[in-house]
């Protein structure tokens, strides 16, 4: 047998080895010191080290961002949607645009913006399309959580919206590892299980490493499993599940099936009918500019 980086086959396998050796390397990896999203790149790393020192001022993360012309970029336009330009005033200076959304949303930005150039690194040619639909996918559902959260008074819709992107990181990873395992992306039975399994341990894995909030951290963790009776208020992970079920359900003549309602996160988020259609509604265009934004 043949085996590619860290052990894992790379032909002469069946496919169900493979997978197994897969699983192998996960556990190896996640017992580790830490683990990592693979090409992220350098000015990412930078933006968020600068971040984490909470007396870090515009000016310096100004000159970081400044070297990578493309997140200048992302960050005006995200400060220019609709969802955070309330006044309709343009922008187009980089320290006025991190002035308007604020650090943690600018933090944010670079994280998808780091997320995002997965899809154009060179080790995944022909992946393009897994790639892509998983942060289309992901960028719908923070900018839904980020509106659900405007509309729930009291939830935070910087980490709603941090939380929305990076739910599915542990999937994104995952792509990058089984990419290297021939045709296990096409096994409709085998890579499916694969990522049922392991991919919210590898998020909170990465979520940990990158020193983010907890309350992020658990929200990813365990937001798939969240709707069922408990003692509160809604919190971060009813709001993710929310935010990815109105981004993903199917909707009947425009209206979101009457059961969602009755969910578990729905009701502790006091969430109404007529509170998704001004979502849905009045803030569709902020969600759909947000969306915009972040997914070029």
């Amino acid at each position: 047998m043949q085996t590619g980086t860290q052990g894992i086959p790379t032909s002469g396998a069946r496919p169900e080895s493979r997978a197994r050796d897969l699983a192998a390397s996960l556990e190896a990896e996640l017992a580790g010191e830490h683990i990592d999203l693979p090409s992220f790149p350098d000015v990412a790393l930078r933006v968020r080290r600068a971040l984490a020192d909470e007396q870090v001022s515009i000016e310096h993360v100004v000159r970081i961002v400044s070297a990578e012309p493309a997140l200048v970029v992302r960050l005006l336009q995200i400060s220019n949607s609709a969802a955070l330009n309330a006044s309709g005033r343009r922008l187009t200076d980089l320290r006025a645009a991190i002035a308007r959304i604020g650090l943690s949303m600018a933090r944010s930005v670079t994280i998808a913006f780091a997320m995002s150039q997965l899809r154009r690194a060179d080790a995944y040619r022909g992946l393009e399309k897994p790639f892509n639909e998983l942060w289309q996918s992901s960028t719908r559902v923070a900018s839904m959580s980020f509106v659900v959260a405007k509309r729930c008074s009291r939830a935070n819709t910087e980490l709603a919206l941090l939380a929305g992107l990076l739910h599915a990181v542990g999937k994104l990873y995952l792509l990058t590892r089984a990419a290297r395992v021939p045709n296990l992306l096409n096994d409709a039975a085998l890579y499916p299980a694969l990522e049922r399994t392991w991919h919210a341990r590898i998020a909170e894995a990465i979520l940990r490493h990158w020193e983010m909030a907890p309350a992020v951290v658990d929200a990813v963790k365990g937001f798939e499993g969240c709707d069922r009776p408990r003692d509160g208020e809604g919190d971060l992970p009813d709001l993710l599940w929310v935010g990815r079920g109105l981004a993903t359900l199917p909707q009947t003549d425009g209206k979101v099936p009457p059961e969602f309602f009755e969910s578990h996160c729905a009701r502790r988020l006091k969430l109404t009918p007529a509170d998704v259609d001004a979502i849905l509604g009045e803030f569709g265009g902020e969600i759909e500019s947000l969306r915009s934004a972040l997914a070029d």
